[in-house]
């Protein structure tokens, strides 16, 4: 029976020694690949609209949409988007992002969710970044309700960002409580509509166009759902399938 036990731990020990050549590159295929096909496309993208649509009819509705919406502005909604905008600014990502990462460890007790959440408002960032480099696009010809920072217009770094921190807390907690419907449904309530309100709320300030914040949120859900799957889903989905094989091992054990 000893030599039985031995075996079955040399077996665990062997498979939980994974080697790193093989980690790094299932890492690369499930996340770096992605990230770089949709910084491609984003940045495909920008340059598009730049180079060769600039003078479209596509642009010229993006200008139009722009135009009709500063002029439909009141005071109340003026207060309002710009408490909307806040929610995403850039130092309010970085201090709630901590924030919650840390709370993720303390809760928790481990690091994949605080990891998820980090790499994904990183993620969208970094691309963010590289398209407001390299396809600069000018923000709406309307007058704009807050100071334009030194990136371009494409894509909406508020709205990424906004999806990528509140709808990605969104599902962390999502996965704990599962089983209450209730607290579901107010976790996406409160994701989801934050994020809805950033990219409705820059819209409406003259900062970005239709498409730069309709893009923003593509990119920021492209972000959630590739690091969810490779740092959240994936792992709660092997932990599930080895359970009863780890059950079976310890009755045959006995």
């Amino acid at each position: 029976m000893d030599a039985v036990r031995k075996r079955g731990t040399d077996r665990s020990a062997r498979s939980s020694s994974v080697p790193t050549g093989r980690v790094a590159a299932e890492t690369a295929r499930r996340v770096l690949l992605p990230l770089a096909l949709m910084a491609l496309v984003t940045l495909g993208l920008g340059l598009l609209l730049t180079k060769v649509l600039e003078h479209s009819t596509l642009v010229a509705q993006d200008e139009a949409v722009s135009r009709e919406i500063a002029q439909e502005r009141t005071p109340f909604w003026n207060e309002v988007t710009h408490y909307g905008s806040m929610l995403s600014d850039t130092p309010v990502i970085i201090v709630v992002t901590t924030i919650m990462a840390i709370l993720f460890r303390l809760v928790y007790r481990r690091w994949r969710e605080s990891v998820f959440l980090v790499a994904a408002v990183c993620a969208q960032s970094a691309i963010f970044l590289l398209a407001t480099v390299f396809a600069q696009r000018a923000r709406p010809h309307v007058p704009h309700l807050d100071p334009a920072p030194p990136t371009s217009s494409y894509p909406s770094g508020h709205t990424s960002a906004a999806v990528a921190f509140y709808c990605g807390t969104a599902l962390v907690l999502t996965l704990h409580t599962h089983r209450h419907t209730i607290l579901n449904a107010l976790w996406w309530l409160l994701g989801a509509g934050a994020a809805l309100a950033v990219g409705l709320s820059r819209l409406y300030r003259g900062m970005h166009h239709l498409t730069d914040v309709s893009w923003g949120y593509v990119l920021g859900i492209f972000c959630v759902v590739v690091l969810a799957q490779a740092l959240l889903l994936r792992p709660i989905t092997a932990s599930r399938r080895a359970a009863p094989k780890r059950a079976v091992r310890g009755a045959a054990l006995t």
